[in-house]
């Protein structure tokens, strides 16, 4: 196994889990999934987020998701996300992660709780005590607690965060963020912002859609990272209709119905997700197959 300095650098995927059609989870389909993103040009992966709908396995599929991609691309190329109604659960979590050779995981604060600023710096401080690098991932619209730069700051001060996947599209945190914990790694956190983020100085990017066009949202990625806007802005001027789906509450059905149109296994969803309705349905598979007509990948 390599490792990798900063394991939450790079375009890491937020991955879709593919499931059957009696909605059990394709393990095997999974593990050839996260082997195809690092030979499109993805860093690794971040297995049980939310588009990974991590909310609906069962401890035994959850710990099985982490065990599966470690085992196809390596524990330095898998950040779980270790979410969790409280924070013994998610330190358990992050012990999992650990104890299967990650080395860096991702967590929100507490989610299903409107949590003060003292309850969210325990709960941060409970699940570093795993001893693996926490990358925090702020979520205002779906947790109500919002990490703001202040509070990312002191988390950070306290050695209790290396980065923070910043999902509010919000790109003015980033320069605050920037001024108050200059060694705080910024991640891009909603794909429709990549261009704005990378140029206020992200060094990296938890994506979601890459499971279904790995090769051109890597390009996008790098031409960003490096300011050269000639090939950025074509990229993400064709990229764009796709990538802000990732930002709407029908992000998983939508992503996964790119991926079976690209000729990857998205599936289905579990409930409580539906198919999309068909005006949505139509919209994603129109700009999916217009990407794929000119080329992308």
């Amino acid at each position: 196994m390599t490792t990798r300095v900063k394991p939450w650098r790079g375009v890491m995927v937020a991955t879709a889990l593919p499931l059957r059609e009696d909605l059990s989870v394709d393990f095997d389909a999974y593990a050839e999934h996260c082997r195809w993103l690092v030979a499109g040009g993805c860093d690794g992966v971040v297995p049980n987020g939310s588009l990974g709908e991590y909310q609906t396995l069962t401890p035994e599929e959850r710990a099985q998701v982490v065990e599966t991609a470690v085992a196809a691309i390596g524990g330095d190329r898998v950040m779980p996300g270790i979410a969790a109604y409280g924070a013994a659960e998610a330190r358990r979590w992050a012990e999992q992660a650990r104890d299967a050779g990650c080395q860096a995981v991702m967590l929100l604060p507490p989610n299903a709780y409107r949590a003060d600023e003292r309850i969210v710096v325990e709960h941060y401080r409970e699940v570093a005590k795993a001893g693996v690098p926490v990358v925090a991932y702020n979520n205002p619209y779906d947790t109500k607690v919002d990490l703001t730069p202040e509070l990312l700051a002191r988390l950070h001060a306290e050695g209790l965060i290396v980065a923070v996947k910043e999902f509010t599209g919000d790109v003015r945190r980033a320069y605050e963020i920037a001024e108050l914990a200059p060694d705080l790694d910024l991640l891009v956190g909603s794909d429709d912002v990549l261009l704005e983020l990378a140029l206020a100085g992200a060094v990296g990017w938890v994506a979601g859609y890459p499971n279904a066009l790995p090769e051109s949202s890597v390009a996008l990625y790098k031409a960003a990272l490096a300011g050269d806007l000639t090939t950025a802005l074509p990229l993400y001027r064709a990229l764009h209709p796709l990538l802000r789906w990732d930002s709407k509450t029908v992000f998983v059905q939508a992503i996964k119905l790119s991926m079976d149109l690209a000729g990857r296994k998205g599936g289905p969803c579990r409930p409580p997700r539906l198919p999309l309705v068909a005006e949505e349905e139509a919209l994603v598979r129109a700009a999916t197959e217009k990407a794929l007509a000119e080329g992308l990948r």
